[in-house]
C-alpha cells in the first residue's frame, strides 16, 4: 500500500509542477519565466526540505540522515574491542574500524 501511495504522491507533485510552470510561463515573459520557476521550485523544495526535517522523519536529499533535527541517533560498535560510542575513533582502544549498531 505504501507503494501505492508513494506513486501517488509522485504524480500530484509532478502534475502541480507543471501547472506552476505552465500558468508562470503564460503570464511573464521568456527570459523571467525561467527565473521566476527555477525560484519557486528551489523554495518550494527547500520547505518541503525543512518541514520533512520537523516531522522527525530525518529522510534528506540523499536518504537517511543523522541530524539534530531527526531525532534520531547512531550507535557504533568497535571492530577491535567492541566497545559501543558514539565517536568517530573508539574511546577504549582509539580504532576507526567500527559497525553500525
Amino acid at each position: 500500500m505504501e507503494n501505492r501511495d508513494f506513486l501517488t504522491q509522485s504524480i500530484m507533485w509532478i502534475v502541480i509542477s507543471i501547472g506552476i510552470s505552465i500558468t508562470v510561463a503564460m503570464f511573464i515573459p521568456f527570459p523571467y519565466s525561467w527565473i521566476v520557476i527555477i525560484g519557486i521550485f528551489l523554495s518550494w523544495n527547500y520547505w518541503r526540505f525543512r518541514k520533512m526535517n520537523k516531522m522527525g522523519s530525518g529522510v534528506g536529499m540523499f536518504g537517511s540522515l543523522s541530524s539534530p533535527f531527526s531525532g534520531n541517533s547512531v550507535n557504533y560498535y568497535c571492530m577491535s574491542c567492541g566497545t559501543k560510542h558514539r565517536e568517530a575513533a573508539c574511546p577504549r582502544c582509539g580504532s576507526k574500524m567500527k559497525r553500525v549498531g
